[in-house]
């Protein structure tokens, strides 16, 4: 437990950090982890590490990828979306984004500006540098930070939660 609280606090922190930055760019986000596989996938912890990896690879071939053939592989039948805009169930995630999202290339990385991915227990957390138009100056960008976390049980993801808003 004080691990986990370690780690949120070091996310927290992460958060407030970069929701008061102002950049031109994702190239100019300087915490984005440069070398996903070697730096944000590493555990002492073989289940921790377990976890991350399905997570990562979930992210870049489902959710990025759109190949939802395989999200079978990696969500369970019962999962649940903390999402107010998706329901939960596997079908429902595949009913929802194959209208949204079409298949293409994989890559090895996650294209998003991800920043960590934190594992502790059966909870994994994905957090992303967003660029942003300012809403009081047009001419002006600002970075904020978006988390998504995991659960995960015999092998699978469970259950999801992020801060999205219902449209």
């Amino acid at each position: 437990m004080k691990n986990l609280r370690r780690s949120l606090a070091k996310a927290a922190l992460v958060a407030a950090l970069l929701g008061t930055a102002s950049i031109a760019s994702h190239a100019e986000m300087s915490f984005i982890a440069p070398d996903q596989q070697s730096s944000l996938l590493i555990s002492n912890d073989p289940a921790l590490a377990a976890n991350k990896r399905l997570v990562f690879d979930f992210w870049r071939e489902v959710f990025e990828g759109g190949h939802m053939e395989l999200a079978d592989k990696y969500l369970s039948d019962e999962y649940v979306q903390h999402n107010p805009n998706v329901q939960s169930g596997r079908a429902a995630f595949v009913d929802f984004f194959s209208k949204i999202k079409k298949p293409q290339t994989v890559t090895p990385h996650i294209q998003a500006p991800l920043v960590s991915i934190v594992a502790e227990r059966d909870l994994v957390i994905l957090s992303f540098g967003r660029e942003y138009p300012d809403p009081k100056d047009s001419t002006k960008r600002y970075v904020t930070t978006w988390f998504d976390m995991f659960r995960i049980a015999n092998g699978k993801i469970v259950e999801h939660w992020d801060p999205a808003l219902r449209r």
